[in-house]
């Protein structure tokens, strides 16, 4: 039985039969299917990366608009008339003010 392994051993490639080249070819498989840190994973975190950084720059633009829009509110006397109006539905004495909520229900 060892003569017929032998034999067989014998047949092939050299580069197959190298010892070095067994472990490293053993060690990339492990590195690449087997292992915590493997290729899949590594792809994964890569994508989950990309989206937070997408999601960084979204949340920056918005607190430019919203620090903008701070400043103007605070700065300008009829940016805040027409924010109370519209937020807050506040009116001037001599004004009336009619609310339209739409039923949801309704088409």
């Amino acid at each position: 039985m060892w003569k017929k392994f032998k034999k067989r051993i014998a047949k092939l490639h050299p580069l197959v039969r190298n010892f070095y080249f067994m472990g490293a070819v053993g060690f990339l498989a492990w590195m690449l299917f087997m292992d915590d840190n493997n290729l899949f994973n590594q792809y994964r975190r890569h994508r989950e990366l990309s989206a937070l950084l997408e999601k960084e720059r979204f949340y920056k633009q918005q607190i430019d608009v919203t620090e903008k829009a701070y400043k103007e509110l605070s700065t300008n006397p009829e940016t805040q008339e027409k924010f109370a109006r519209e937020h807050y539905w506040m009116k001037r004495d001599d004004e009336d003010v009619f609310v339209i909520v739409k039923n949801p229900s309704l088409p």
